[in-house]
């Protein structure tokens, strides 16, 4: 891996770099931002942006691994497999209070930013680059409460369902690579209010409350797994779409031609192609093996082509067409094709895993410190009143 990821043509691209966003969300504008004004006023203007930014990040980082470490195979609410014990009530509730203070968090950056006169493009790209990785903590998080069997869906369609998560995150990022502007999705207030209602519910009642059928076959799990399929279809992909138009239409976006526009899509699809590789031709099923590792690999595998894609768009130098990590990735695949075995399958899967959490952190840490040595700041610091921080929700 390399020390430097940062080129002189990106630093210097960011020196020129505007953040742009449209919310209109109405649970974002009418009830979260007057909320948010509310809470960012309790935190000392001593702390710097990015501190509010990693802690919400850990806090979610910490639901999914304290779920792990009580339901890691996805079977502990399953009726069909009493060996497996359930998941203690309280844990449910650590989690609807982790994720909630995450997304308060993830609000009231960009306004602590404000508010210390600390904006910049450095704390977008760290809160966009963290918001990529729970793209995959979260829906994880999620699965543990319906398991994989009964009234549920089986590890390969949740898989499907962090792939929908995926590409709505990504189709945003990609249209903001060619508009310019980032149109704040409305699915994500949504979808954090309700995760957070969802483990609070839990809490209360117990996951058998999930344990129905809504109508004939049609059950409480097949239920979140429409919801998250008409999210995307409804709220998400037809609007970036759209706008992307729009932009052209009225020449008012980057104007990149066909090739160009369309080139961040190539390594998102080159991944989504290598893991539905892996998946159908696995000898040993790997997806019913492990779900958990193989989720989180893909997830942070995701998070890394995402990042670079932000680091393009923010910079506005041309996107990698390739990202290093589907090279091993397709290696491994094929090796666990031509050589069977359940054992090496999944030595290859938690290795895969291992490479990309390690690399991911490298970029993450590297691209970091690049950006704090060029712009003279500290990330987690606010020792001049104009530093270039930043944030996500403004």
């Amino acid at each position: 891996m390399q020390s430097e990821y940062l080129t002189q043509k990106h630093l210097s691209g960011f020196e020129h770099y505007k953040y742009s966003s449209i919310d209109t969300s109405p649970i974002s504008v009418y009830i979260m931002h007057p909320f948010w004004n509310k809470v960012v006023e309790l935190v000392p203007k001593s702390v710097a942006p990015n501190v509010l930014t990693f802690v919400g990040f850990l806090f979610t980082a910490g639901a999914c691994l304290l779920l792990s470490i009580y339901d890691y195979h996805f079977y502990a609410n399953s009726t069909d497999f009493p060996q497996y014990p359930t998941i203690p009530r309280w844990v449910y509730l650590v989690t609807a209070v982790s994720i909630f203070i995450a997304y308060t968090l993830d609000g009231i950056d960009g306004k602590q930013a404000r508010r210390t006169n600390t904006s910049g493009p450095l704390g977008e790209l760290f809160d966009h680059g963290l918001d990529s990785w729970t793209a995959v903590l979260i829906p994880t998080c999620l699965y543990s409460l319906f398991g994989r069997t009964d009234y549920s869906v089986p590890p390969l369609r949740f898989y499907y369902i962090c792939w929908n998560v995926f590409v709505t995150f990504y189709m945003s990022h990609w249209e903001k690579y060619n508009t310019g502007v980032l149109f704040l999705p409305w699915g994500y207030d949504l979808s954090m209010l309700g995760t957070t209602g969802v483990f609070l519910f839990t809490y209360f009642y117990g996951h058998e409350c999930w344990k129905f059928n809504v109508f004939g076959d049609f059950s409480t799990g097949h239920c979140l797994e429409l919801l998250f399929y008409l999210s995307s279809i409804l709220t998400s992909i037809p609007i970036v779409l759209y706008n992307i138009y729009v932009s052209y239409r009225d020449k008012t976006g980057k104007m990149r031609s066909f090739t160009e526009a369309n080139r961040p899509l190539v390594p998102l699809v080159a991944l989504m192609f290598i893991c539905a590789l892996w998946v159908y031709n696995s000898p040993s099923n790997i997806i019913a093996k492990d779900p958990r590792a193989f989720y989180l690999f893909t997830g942070t595998v995701f998070s890394n082509i995402c990042c670079r894609l932000i680091v393009a768009q923010m910079s506005g130098v041309t996107c990698d067409l390739w990202n290093w990590l589907l090279g091993p990735t397709l290696l491994c695949v094929g090796v666990a094709m031509l050589f069977p075995s359940q054992s090496l399958e999944l030595v290859l899967l938690y290795s895969l895993w291992a490479l990309s959490m390690v690399a991911h952190i490298h970029y993450g840490s590297t691209v970091v410190r690049q950006m704090c040595r060029h712009f003279r700041i500290n990330c987690f610091k606010i020792r001049k009143p104009h530093l270039t921080n930043g944030s996500h929700k403004d």
